[in-house]
């Protein structure tokens, strides 16, 4: 399949609100040839990274919108245009290949479409985006409501955080402290020809100077380390592990937190590891075997207590909150066309029902980490005291790090270009059993 076909089809589905990339394009990445896979994820990653941008731009190209069922030849227009301006295609094989794809879709009236409005754009698109920069819509790439709640929640910084979620993310990763020390660890990757720092915040985390296969790192298949943002990475030291504490992973998928936890205290007593979905906990026992770890893993929806908990309390807690993911846009610039403003008062009252269902669970003079990878506060700092307000047993800790901007509660973690995701963390910990 043509690469930018296949492209096509997963970002359709993306825009008519059936899917995401992580969920649609792997069954378009076996359809192409092996040579073509790192093409097609460079068109549907690159054209949903820019599409605020090229959506406005394809509006003032054409002379009426798609209907819905064509939203297809809508992907492919997008990625049409996204080869034009962001990538070392030439034109006429940009324009070519694309026009050629309507073929395939069955819709043969698309191909003069497409190929008048590709060339049009070639003539005449610069000048189209320039006339329209000053729509912080078009100059951001970024959704309007997204781009309005960066700027009023950080009127210093929202502008930086647009150029970062635009911005290809460094390969960040985690050394596994059971085998190695990061110093020890970065004089593999040396002597391996590997250019490698350590990161700013995370005493495991290193930052590749350039994406490398993860089959060639040292040891990587003995689980010597693993990928993980330093933002993420931050976890396993602001829980303050100890020896025979029963430790809980709320939402625990993909497991990066899980095993960074079990790497970094190897005499805890016990690991639960709950995430809603069945399948996604697939990965989660792949990376556990792969680090040679074990935890309890469970199904099941962390709010219904009564179906999970032993009723045994923890002395520590994770709840990496479901969340609206603004802060790792870069890692999935599809977040762009799947999050809309109503979701996050929606996920902000998720939040707090995970905070009020599993705070029961949890020790007298234990400690939750709550954690997102949010940009808004809305669903960081706002939940934690909405929480705080109502939970009479709940007292708030300092966190032990320089990372981030401090909160009325918490720490927030903005992304930084060649640096960490955007994260949340605010530490609480349990001085009664009651509450109200």
């Amino acid at each position: 399949m043509n690469p930018r076909l296949a492209a096509a089809r997963a970002l359709a589905a993306v825009l008519s609100g059936k899917a995401s990339l992580n969920s649609s394009l792997p069954a378009q990445l076996d359809k192409v040839d092996e040579r073509d896979r790192g093409l097609t994820q460079d068109l549907a990653f690159g054209t949903a990274r820019w599409q605020p941008r090229l959506d406005l731009l394809a509006a003032q190209l054409l002379q009426k919108p798609f209907k819905a069922a064509d939203a297809d030849v809508q992907a492919l227009l997008l990625v049409g245009l996204y080869q034009l301006f962001y990538s070392r295609i030439p034109a006429h094989a940009a324009i070519g290949e694309t026009v050629g794809c309507a073929d395939k879709l069955k819709k043969p009236w698309a191909k003069g479409l497409l190929n008048a409005v590709l060339r049009r754009a070639q003539r005449e698109g610069e000048e189209l985006l320039a006339g329209m920069e000053r729509d912080p819509v078009v100059r951001t790439a970024h959704p309007r409501w997204l781009q309005k709640s960066l700027k009023a929640f950080w009127p210093e910084h929202w502008e930086a955080i647009c150029a970062a979620n635009n911005a290809h993310p460094p390969m960040i990763l985690r050394v596994n402290r059971r085998h190695h020390s990061r110093d020890a660890y970065l004089t593999l990757l040396a002597e391996a020809g590997v250019g490698a720092s350590a990161c700013q915040y995370s005493r495991d985390g290193i930052v590749l100077a350039e994406a490398f296969d993860v089959r060639g790192l040292p040891g990587f298949a003995e689980g010597w380390v693993s990928v993980q943002d330093e933002a993420a990475q931050l976890s396993a030291d602001l829980l303050e592990l100890a020896p025979g504490q029963r430790v809980l992973d709320a939402c625990c998928a993909p497991g990066g937190k899980t095993c960074h936890l079990l790497e970094a205290e190897a005499g805890l007593a016990h690991v639960v590891a709950i995430d809603l979905e069945a399948k996604r906990l697939t990965r989660v026992r792949e990376n556990l075997d792969r680090l040679q770890l074990d935890a309890e893993l469970i199904a099941c929806d962390a709010r219904d207590t009564a179906s999970w908990w032993d009723g045994k309390p923890f002395q520590r807690i994770l709840l990496d909150a479901p969340c609206s993911a603004t802060g790792v846009i870069r890692r999935h610039p599809d977040i762009k066309l799947t999050r809309q403003a109503d979701d996050i008062p929606a996920l902000a009252t998720l939040q707090g029902e995970l905070l009020d269902a599993l705070w029961p669970t949890l020790e007298v003079g234990g400690m939750l980490l709550y954690a997102t990878c949010s940009s808004l506060p809305t669903e960081n700092t706002e939940v934690i005291d909405a929480f705080l307000a109502r939970t009479s047993g709940a007292r708030e800790l300092d966190l032990a790090t320089e990372a981030g901007l401090r909160q009325p509660h918490g720490r927030q973690l903005l992304a930084q270009e060649g640096g960490h995701d955007g994260f949340y963390y605010a530490k609480l910990i349990k001085i009664a059993a009651s509450r109200g």
